[in-house]
């Protein structure tokens, strides 16, 4: 599957959700493409903290305005079990074109109501996106949440009124996401037993089932050979 950590709203934890997602799979021996298309370059700098630590790592390019090209991702993507892209916020070019080969978009979001309101511009592009591909799925996850507070269950009511889809997983308020990058490591590999790491790893299933039903995979090179 093709997964765009996307939205226009920065501070919400696309990078730190788009490594976490990206490394648990690689912890489940997928192969995975992690995609950085934010010009601030998080995603590379953790990527050049694992080289240097000799940390296990997906494999990382950059990509921006034209990865939706068929010569870009769609090509680079073959031999792949999985790619994650990890987009910027406001950058409207560059969220359309993932939003053009992702087959699903999750929208990371605070845990306010504030938060909420705030997802209107990012929820404005994907109903342009899903104009032309009707087929894309879009979900929305909290971050940041502290504990079961009122302000959690008032955002989610609130986000319930999007029309799109929560989640049922969700990522509290926890250092170890930003212990995790400092070390060149997802989270469920440096804090395996960190509630921060159990709630990835529910949501990764939650990804991995709705893969399952939904996403037809391409034969392998090697397959199709064999035909």
């Amino acid at each position: 599957m093709i997964v765009a950590l996307t939205g226009q709203k920065g501070g919400v934890g696309k990078s730190t959700l788009a490594i976490g997602i990206a490394s648990e799979l690689l912890v489940r021996r997928h192969k995975v493409l992690l995609v950085d298309a934010d010009p601030q370059g998080t995603i590379r700098t953790w990527g050049e903290v694992a080289a240097e630590a000799g940390q296990p790592m997906p494999s990382i390019v950059s990509m921006g305005s034209t990865m939706h090209r068929a010569e870009q991702l769609p090509t680079v993507r073959m031999g792949y079990d999985d790619v994650v892209i990890d987009c910027p916020p406001r950058h409207g070019d560059i969220q359309r074109s993932a939003l053009m080969v992702a087959d699903m978009a999750i929208l990371p979001c605070g845990p306010s109501s504030a938060d909420a309101w705030a997802l209107a511009a990012s929820i404005d592009l994907i109903n342009e996106a899903r104009a032309l591909r009707p087929e894309l799925e879009v979900r929305i996850v909290i971050t940041r949440k502290q504990g079961r507070t009122a302000l959690g269950r008032s955002a989610r009511e609130e986000l319930t009124k999007s029309g799109i889809e929560l989640l049922k997983s969700e990522l509290g308020y926890r250092v170890a996401f930003a212990e995790s990058l400092g070390m060149g490591q997802g989270v469920t590999t440096y804090a395996p037993r960190d509630a921060a790491a159990e709630e990835t790893r529910a949501l990764v299933n939650e990804l991995l089932l709705w893969e399952k039903k939904n996403v037809v995979k391409e034969p392998s090179p090697k397959a199709s050979s064999r035909r």
